[in-house]
């Protein structure tokens, strides 16, 4: 079988809004696929982007579309610099997973701003991006995306758990199918309530550590009908602000007591969806992962091994599975599964622009 490479950068931008994911992969397929990362960095967003992509939930037409336009420019302009600073001379393709705005599948839309266009005119390469709006299409979540990049590239481990602004999973069911779905959200809550300190995040989940669980909240919230949902299932930020806050904010807490309870939410709720098998591990990745208090909730409620990775896999894994279903699109092979997402057929995903 024929050695293809391909020098590529991943893009990603979370919900948790930490900055813009950019990873430079080096990506090849002989008897399966390989992966290094040969540079990446994460790029803080300033103040004003911070506002302007959280609120861009709330914005309508024309805002939006200038928001779309904007976002786009400056991603463009963030990746020129970066393979400039970077003295990247071999690069096929940019993956631009963009910043999702709205997702909801179930009505039928979802909308990630900042795509390709601008990226692809501002730096001259390749881009592909939107790869979210088929499966939708198709009758799926057009969510989660990673899981091929699991399959693929960490077939090594039972579970992929990834900790980011939500939490989700995937794995291989009875039938050696790959799986995965959103489990609840996740740092997108923490971070919300600890902004309110004025911090950015609960460094290593010290402050959730010295709170109280509060019962009648954690009761309510495990309790919720999504945790009962049949899969495939994803989350988008409509259900934070229209479920998730609504029933934390009336109980009226200390902030070190919602995210004590709320880390506990987190930890059962994965906890749920793994087996007893002291054999199986689990990868996690994501800013979560660094969240040891976190970990340890989590690990005190499961029986499989946690695996904490090096610290390029817990940042840029899913910009690495970007730049892989940037590949796979490249190629024309499938870059979606239907029994991930639910579309009506595997297949192959997002918009090429090239100039």
């Amino acid at each position: 079988m024929r050695n293809l490479t391909k020098h590529c950068i991943g893009v990603m931008s979370g919900t948790s809004l930490d900055g813009i994911d950019i990873a430079y992969i080096k990506l090849n397929f002989d008897t399966n696929y390989q992966f290094e990362i040969l540079k990446a960095t994460t790029i803080p967003y300033q103040k004003e982007w911070k506002i302007a992509l959280k609120n861009g939930f709330h914005l309508t037409g024309e805002a939006l579309t200038k928001l779309d336009a904007n976002y786009g420019i400056y991603l463009g302009n963030t990746l020129k610099e970066f393979i400039k600073s970077n003295q990247i001379e071999h690069l096929d393709f940019i993956a631009s997973h963009g910043h999702t705005i709205y997702h909801n599948p179930k009505e039928n839309y979802t909308l990630q701003i900042g795509n390709g266009p601008y990226i692809n005119t501002i730096t001259g390469i390749k881009t592909i991006c939107n790869f979210r709006v088929q499966d939708v299409a198709l009758g799926g979540q057009g969510a989660p995306l990673v899981p091929i990049g699991d399959m693929l590239l960490f077939s090594e481990y039972d579970y992929c758990l990834n900790l980011g602004g939500f939490s989700n999973i995937s794995m291989n069911d009875e039938n050696k199918q790959r799986i995965a779905f959103d489990i609840c959200p996740a740092n997108i809550v923490l971070n919300h309530y600890v902004n309110l300190l004025n911090l950015e995040y609960d460094d290593n989940g010290e402050i959730a550590s010295k709170g109280n669980i509060e019962s009648d909240l954690l009761n309510e919230l495990n309790s919720l009908p999504f945790y009962n949902d049949s899969k495939p299932k994803s989350l988008g930020y409509e259900f934070i602000v229209e479920t998730i806050f609504p029933i934390i904010d009336k109980y009226k807490l200390e902030i070190t007591d919602i995210l004590r309870t709320f880390v506990e939410h987190i930890a059962i709720q994965i906890a749920k969806k793994t087996d007893s098998n002291p054999r199986k591990k689990m990868l996690i990745a994501g800013g979560g992962a660094y969240n040891g208090f976190l970990i340890e909730r989590l690990q005190s409620l499961t029986k499989t091994q946690l695996i904490i990775p090096d610290d390029s896999i817990i940042n840029y894994k899913e910009a690495l599975v970007f730049a892989l279903l940037g590949y796979l699109k490249n190629e024309g092979k499938n870059n979606c599964l239907k029994s991930v997402t639910g579309a009506s057929i595997d297949h192959s995903s997002g918009i090429i622009y090239t100039s």
